[in-house]
């Protein structure tokens, strides 16, 4: 068997399922326009056959001396170093290996020697872990302004005004898609001796990330939204912090000596990635790695940047729709929008989207709750409940997605839904739902279905 590593991209990669059909509450079906990308994409096609080729492949990792473990130990290895050319990592930069963003954050979280700060748009990834990682740790949360221009000179002095030893970042906002200039917090930053982090999680699907070009210090993001929906993600940055810190997991692997009295723990990566590793995600992050790289550089910035604005122009004529934005001289996103409806719950609009049209969006606070109070406040006044809805575009969605989305909220806010609709546990839904919600008959939750384990 040959083992295929590198499938060339000539055009844009397809999403597994793209085309899906599903059912709509008033009779027929639509092809299913995935606008919650943001959330978790699905596998590429190359990714997904990748994953096919290496399963047959899999054993043990690391001190294995069977072949196929020696294969699998390879293959780990080699997704290491791909991970790190994907987002231009320094020679002496560590990739460590991680389930999703929110775990590399923590981690890193446990190696900053100093207080941290950050910002008030950052999802609760790039929130929380400087609070509950570090117990007892410094660290100061301030509020962005309201122009990038403002918020970069607000950073600038806090770094004046307290000893700082990292400043952590959001690459694009979850929210908004505004892009920061990475590059000058770097700068800004370093002025100042302080490291930089960046989470993102929401730009590397859209943007290549250049380590050593812009000078960040340490970056994270997940396999989950870069098309590679198998578990897996990174942090990867400078090896000092990670190489003293203590280990992330203590057990087996994370080690080169076990006495009874006394560990001599291994340097990172593997002083951080104790147990057996994920290795069919590892696979899967370094091949949507590989399998983007092209596409960034080349046509896929231009295809979501055309979808994106033709999404504003499209919600602009839509009366009582209200887009949502952190900053008012930002001109750099990616394709990401959140908006408001005037006199609608977000969760029912998600559902009336879903039910009625086929059309998947989140709605909801997108764990990025002090940003969403913020912005709802400035969008809805004080009647508003601090939700709102995010359409968010990526390689597999059309101009018909994206037309069938601004004509859904048409009719909605003119002639109104053509279902009822209740929230149920929290959760808007259509009702009654005569869809079929378990297509793979596996069991719907509290059903009496075969389930697992119990008997056909």
């Amino acid at each position: 068997m040959t083992l295929t590593l590198d499938r060339p991209v000539t055009t844009l990669p397809r999403p597994v399922g793209a085309g899906t059909r599903v059912p709509l509450v008033t009779g027929g079906t639509a092809e299913y326009a995935n606008l919650d990308l943001a959330a978790s994409a699905p596998a590429l096609e190359p990714v997904a056959a990748h994953v096919a080729d290496v399963l047959p492949l899999l054993s043990s990792v690391h001190r294995g001396a069977g072949y196929l473990s020696q294969v699998s130990t390879a293959l780990l290895e080699r997704a290491r170093e791909c991970v790190g050319e994907f987002v231009g990592a320094r020679a002496t930069d560590v990739v460590v290996f991680t389930r999703n963003t929110t775990d590399a954050l923590n981690l890193l979280a446990t190696a900053v020697p100093g207080r941290v700060l950050c910002l008030d748009v950052e999802h609760h990834a790039n929130l929380l872990p400087w609070r509950s990682a570090r117990p007892g740790a410094a660290h100061r949360t301030i509020c962005a302004e309201a122009t990038v221009e403002g918020t970069l000179a607000a950073l600038a002095s806090a770094l004046c005004t307290t000893p700082t030893a990292l400043v952590t970042v959001t690459g694009a906002s979850n929210v908004t898609g505004e892009v920061l200039p990475l590059e000058r917090i770097a700068a800004i930053a370093h002025a100042a001796g302080a490291r930089v982090a960046v989470d993102a999680a929401q730009l590397v699907p859209h943007r290549r990330v250049d380590l050593a070009a812009t000078g960040v210090d340490y970056v994270a993001f997940s396999g989950h939204k870069l098309y590679a929906p198998y578990g897996a993600g990174a942090l990867i940055g400078r090896r000092d912090w990670l190489d003293t810190a203590a280990p992330y997991l203590a057990g087996g692997g994370a080690v080169t000596q076990v006495d009874l009295d006394d560990v001599t723990w291994a340097p990172a990566p593997h002083r951080h990635e104790a147990g057996t590793p994920n290795v069919l995600g590892v696979a899967a992050l370094a091949q949507a790695c590989r399998t983007l790289a092209p596409v960034l550089d080349g046509p896929g910035p231009e295809h979501e940047r055309a979808l994106l604005d033709r999404l504003a122009a499209g919600l602009a004529t839509v009366p009582g729709v209200t887009p949502l934005r952190i900053w008012s001289d930002s001109d750099d996103r990616v394709a990401v929008q959140s908006f408001t409806v005037a006199d609608r719950p977000a969760g029912f609009v998600a559902a009336y989207l879903s039910a009625e049209h086929g059309i998947g969006v989140r709605d909801g606070r997108f764990c990025a709750h002090p940003l969403l109070e913020r912005l709802c406040r400035q969008a809805q006044g004080a009647g508003g409940d601090g939700t709102a809805v995010r359409a968010s575009i990526g390689l597999g969605t059309t101009a018909e997605h994206v037309d069938r989305l601004v004509e859904a909220l048409r009719e909605l806010v003119t002639r109104g839904p053509r279902w009822t609709y209740a929230a149920v546990g929290g959760r808007w839904t259509a009702t009654p739902d005569p869809r079929d919600l378990d297509p793979l008959g596996v069991g719907t939750p509290g059903s009496a279905g075969t389930g697992c384990g119990a008997r056909a």
